[in-house]
This record gives structure tokens, sequence and C-alpha cells, in this order.
């Protein structure tokens, strides 16, 4: 078989609504000829790529051995994102009497020297099924797959996105995704958009108090918690600062929000810097707690005010209030008789955040101690 060769495969299309999809099967064996499994990871430039996780090795090995087994089936389809350069041949037989399908040939052309980022198809679904079938012992197993036509990778992230709802597709993965998605999403995800794009770009600035302390997928190493930010962010763009800078259609100024963030966190990092800088195991600032309360300080220290007119100092002063009582890493926490907590004890749950949220609204209400 030479290098470059042209795969032609018995197909159906399958018309839904103005967009084709097509069924078919194809060896499994074959798959990675011409079908590459699109990375998620972050250039230089902080631009994303890709969209797929890892690859699970134990997930790997468990449907290797089953493959190797005596008669394994794998019923679910894989699902395969085409570029341009793969065509669709009508045949001769007539449509099916709904109108809908007619039979024919994907053209799949094969070039097996060509590198990875460059091959005519991704796989959307199934990277951990096609990659057992590849490493199993076994001559040949034809699977069943579904293609799309998209040449665009934002339609290609949206078709995974919807295609893994309702599996337990991790949701750091889906965060990430979002900024770089098109097309509709479910309601749920669709209102993370906006503060998914938000956090991204705050992790990925690098004057900024958050760069690359939001665990992601492309961020490994970073040690506060997606959510954490997300919840923070999300409240703030519904009910307090943040809303300033929404428009009607549900987007808002970007660049601002960012400007406001940035200036904010980047004086709670100033005040707080050792708080600032240990993982949420050793430090309730950067646990889900403090995120979430200091989030409604933020609101109610700024809001209503605009990003480029942030009086630093006031805010500085307010936030030096808190440290007469603060108990990030140590200690606990005293907002009065009766009402103490020791600082490892507040958990990440709606009850602890109104109360740490109540105790440092009154404290920065207070008149500047420093």
């Amino acid at each position: 078989m030479t290098d470059q060769h042209t795969l032609r495969l018995p197909a159906l299309e399958v018309r839904q609504g103005d967009r084709r999809i097509y069924c078919f099967a194809v060896d499994g064996k074959r798959l990675h000829e011409f079908a590459a499994v699109s990375r998620i990871r972050r250039d230089d430039q902080e631009e994303l790529h890709g969209y797929q996780r890892p690859e699970v090795t134990n997930h790997i090995k468990a449907i290797k051995r089953y493959l190797e087994s005596p008669s394994a089936m794998l019923p679910n389809a894989i699902v395969l994102a085409f570029d341009s350069r793969v065509k669709f041949e009508a045949g001769t037989t007539p449509e099916t009497g709904e109108g809908y399908s007619v039979t024919g040939e994907l053209v799949i052309p094969v070039d097996e020297e060509l590198p990875e980022d460059q091959k005519p198809a991704w796989l959307v679904d199934g990277q951990q099924r096609s990659a057992a079938i590849r490493e199993a012992e076994i001559d040949t197993f034809p699977v069943a797959a579904v293609g799309f036509i998209a040449d665009n990778e934002a339609e290609q992230r949206a078709q995974f996105i919807l295609v893994n709802n309702t599996k337990p597709l991790p949701k750091g993965l889906i965060h990430e995704l979002l900024p770089n998605t098109r097309g509709h999403l479910p309601p749920a995800y669709a209102r993370r958009q906006l503060p998914a794009v938000l956090m991204t770009r705050l992790n990925g600035t690098a004057a900024g108090p958050f760069y690359r302390a939001i665990a992601t997928p492309t961020s490994p190493d970073g040690y506060i918690k997606d959510n954490s930010v997300l919840k923070m962010i999300e409240n703030s763009m519904y009910e307090g600062a943040l809303y300033q800078y929404r428009d009607e259609h549900g987007g808002g100024d970007v660049e601002r929000m960012l400007l406001h963030l940035d200036t904010f966190w980047g004086l709670v990092k100033k005040v707080f810097p050792d708080a600032w800088s240990k993982p949420p195991r050793t430090s309730r600032l950067t646990h889900g707690v403090g995120i979430q309360a200091m989030g409604y300080v933020m609101d109610k220290l700024t809001e209503d005010e605009p990003a480029e007119e942030l009086d630093r100092q006031h805010i500085l002063e307010k936030l030096k209030n808190i440290k007469v009582v603060a108990a990030w890493t140590e200690g606990s926490w005293h907002f009065g008789r009766d009402d103490e907590r020791k600082w490892n004890g507040l958990q990440n749950t709606p009850n602890d955040v109104k109360w740490l949220t109540k105790g440092l609204l009154v404290m920065v209400d207070q008149d500047p101690l420093f």
C-alpha cells in the first residue's frame, strides 16, 4: 500500500435541517491513518488549540483487554469531524421514502506522512476506544462511525461539548473549551461562557494576580479551583460590580471587566501575599469559600464604579481592615461574641460562604484602621 491513497467507504448521508451527517463503518485499525486526536493545549501566546482531554491509560487498557477477548463488541459509534477534503458521492440508489437520507460513498484522502494536525479528520468522541483498538493484538476490528464536515475548530469544539453533554466529561475541560466555542450550547454552559472567557484571560495575563494560579487542563500546576473563580465572576456579573459592563445581548465589555478584576484582586494579593501564594489546603483565601466571599467584598467596595476610576487607595485601606481578624492560614475568625470559627473549619458550602461574607462586609464597612 502506498503512503498516499484514497479510502472509499459506503455511507448513508442523513439530512438534519441544513446540515448533513454521514453514517458508515470503518476498520478501527485504520482510523489513525486519516483521523487525529485534537489535544487541548495553549501556545506561547496563550491561544487555545484542540479540545480533547489526555488519554486515560487505565481506561484504554481495560477496553484493549475486552477487545482481545472472544465475542467483543463496541456498539457505540465513533464521532469524527471532517474538513472539506472529505467528500460524499451519492450513489445511484434513490433516496429513502422519507426523503432525508441517501446512500453513497465517503471519499477520504489518506497521506500517511501527514503530521497529526494536518489530517482530514478529528476524533470528536471515541478517542479511548480508537486508542484501544490501535493497541489491541487483533488484525482488524470494524466500528460504526458518524461524521460531519466542519472546517473550523470552534464548531468542532461545540460538537464535542454537545456530544459529551450527558457524559461525565470533566468540568474543567468544558470550562476551558467554552471561551473558544461557537454555536448552540445548553443553557447552563451558555450562562458560563462569558465568565469562562474572563477566567481564561485572568489565568493567562502575566502581570495579573491570577496568572497560572487557576487549575485548568492547560495549567495543571494551578492551585485555585477554576469553579471557585467562575462562581465569583458569575455572581458579580449577574448581581454585582461586573454587571455594569453587561450588554443587552448577554455579552459584555471583556477588557473593562478584566481591568476591574485585576485591579481588585491585585490589591487582595498585595494585602495578603502569604495567604495568596498557598493552595486551598493551607489557605482559605485561595479556597472556594475565600474566593467567593472576597468576590462579594469586591462587589460591595466597587459596585457602580468604572474600572478606570477605581480608588485603589480606598480599596487598599478597606482590605487592610480585614487583617485585624484575618485567619486565612491559621488561628480563628472572630466576628463578635460567640461568633468564632477555626480557620480550616470553613468549607466551600453556601452557609460558610454566607457566614464569612457577612463578617468580612462588617469589617470593610468600618473606618480605615491603617
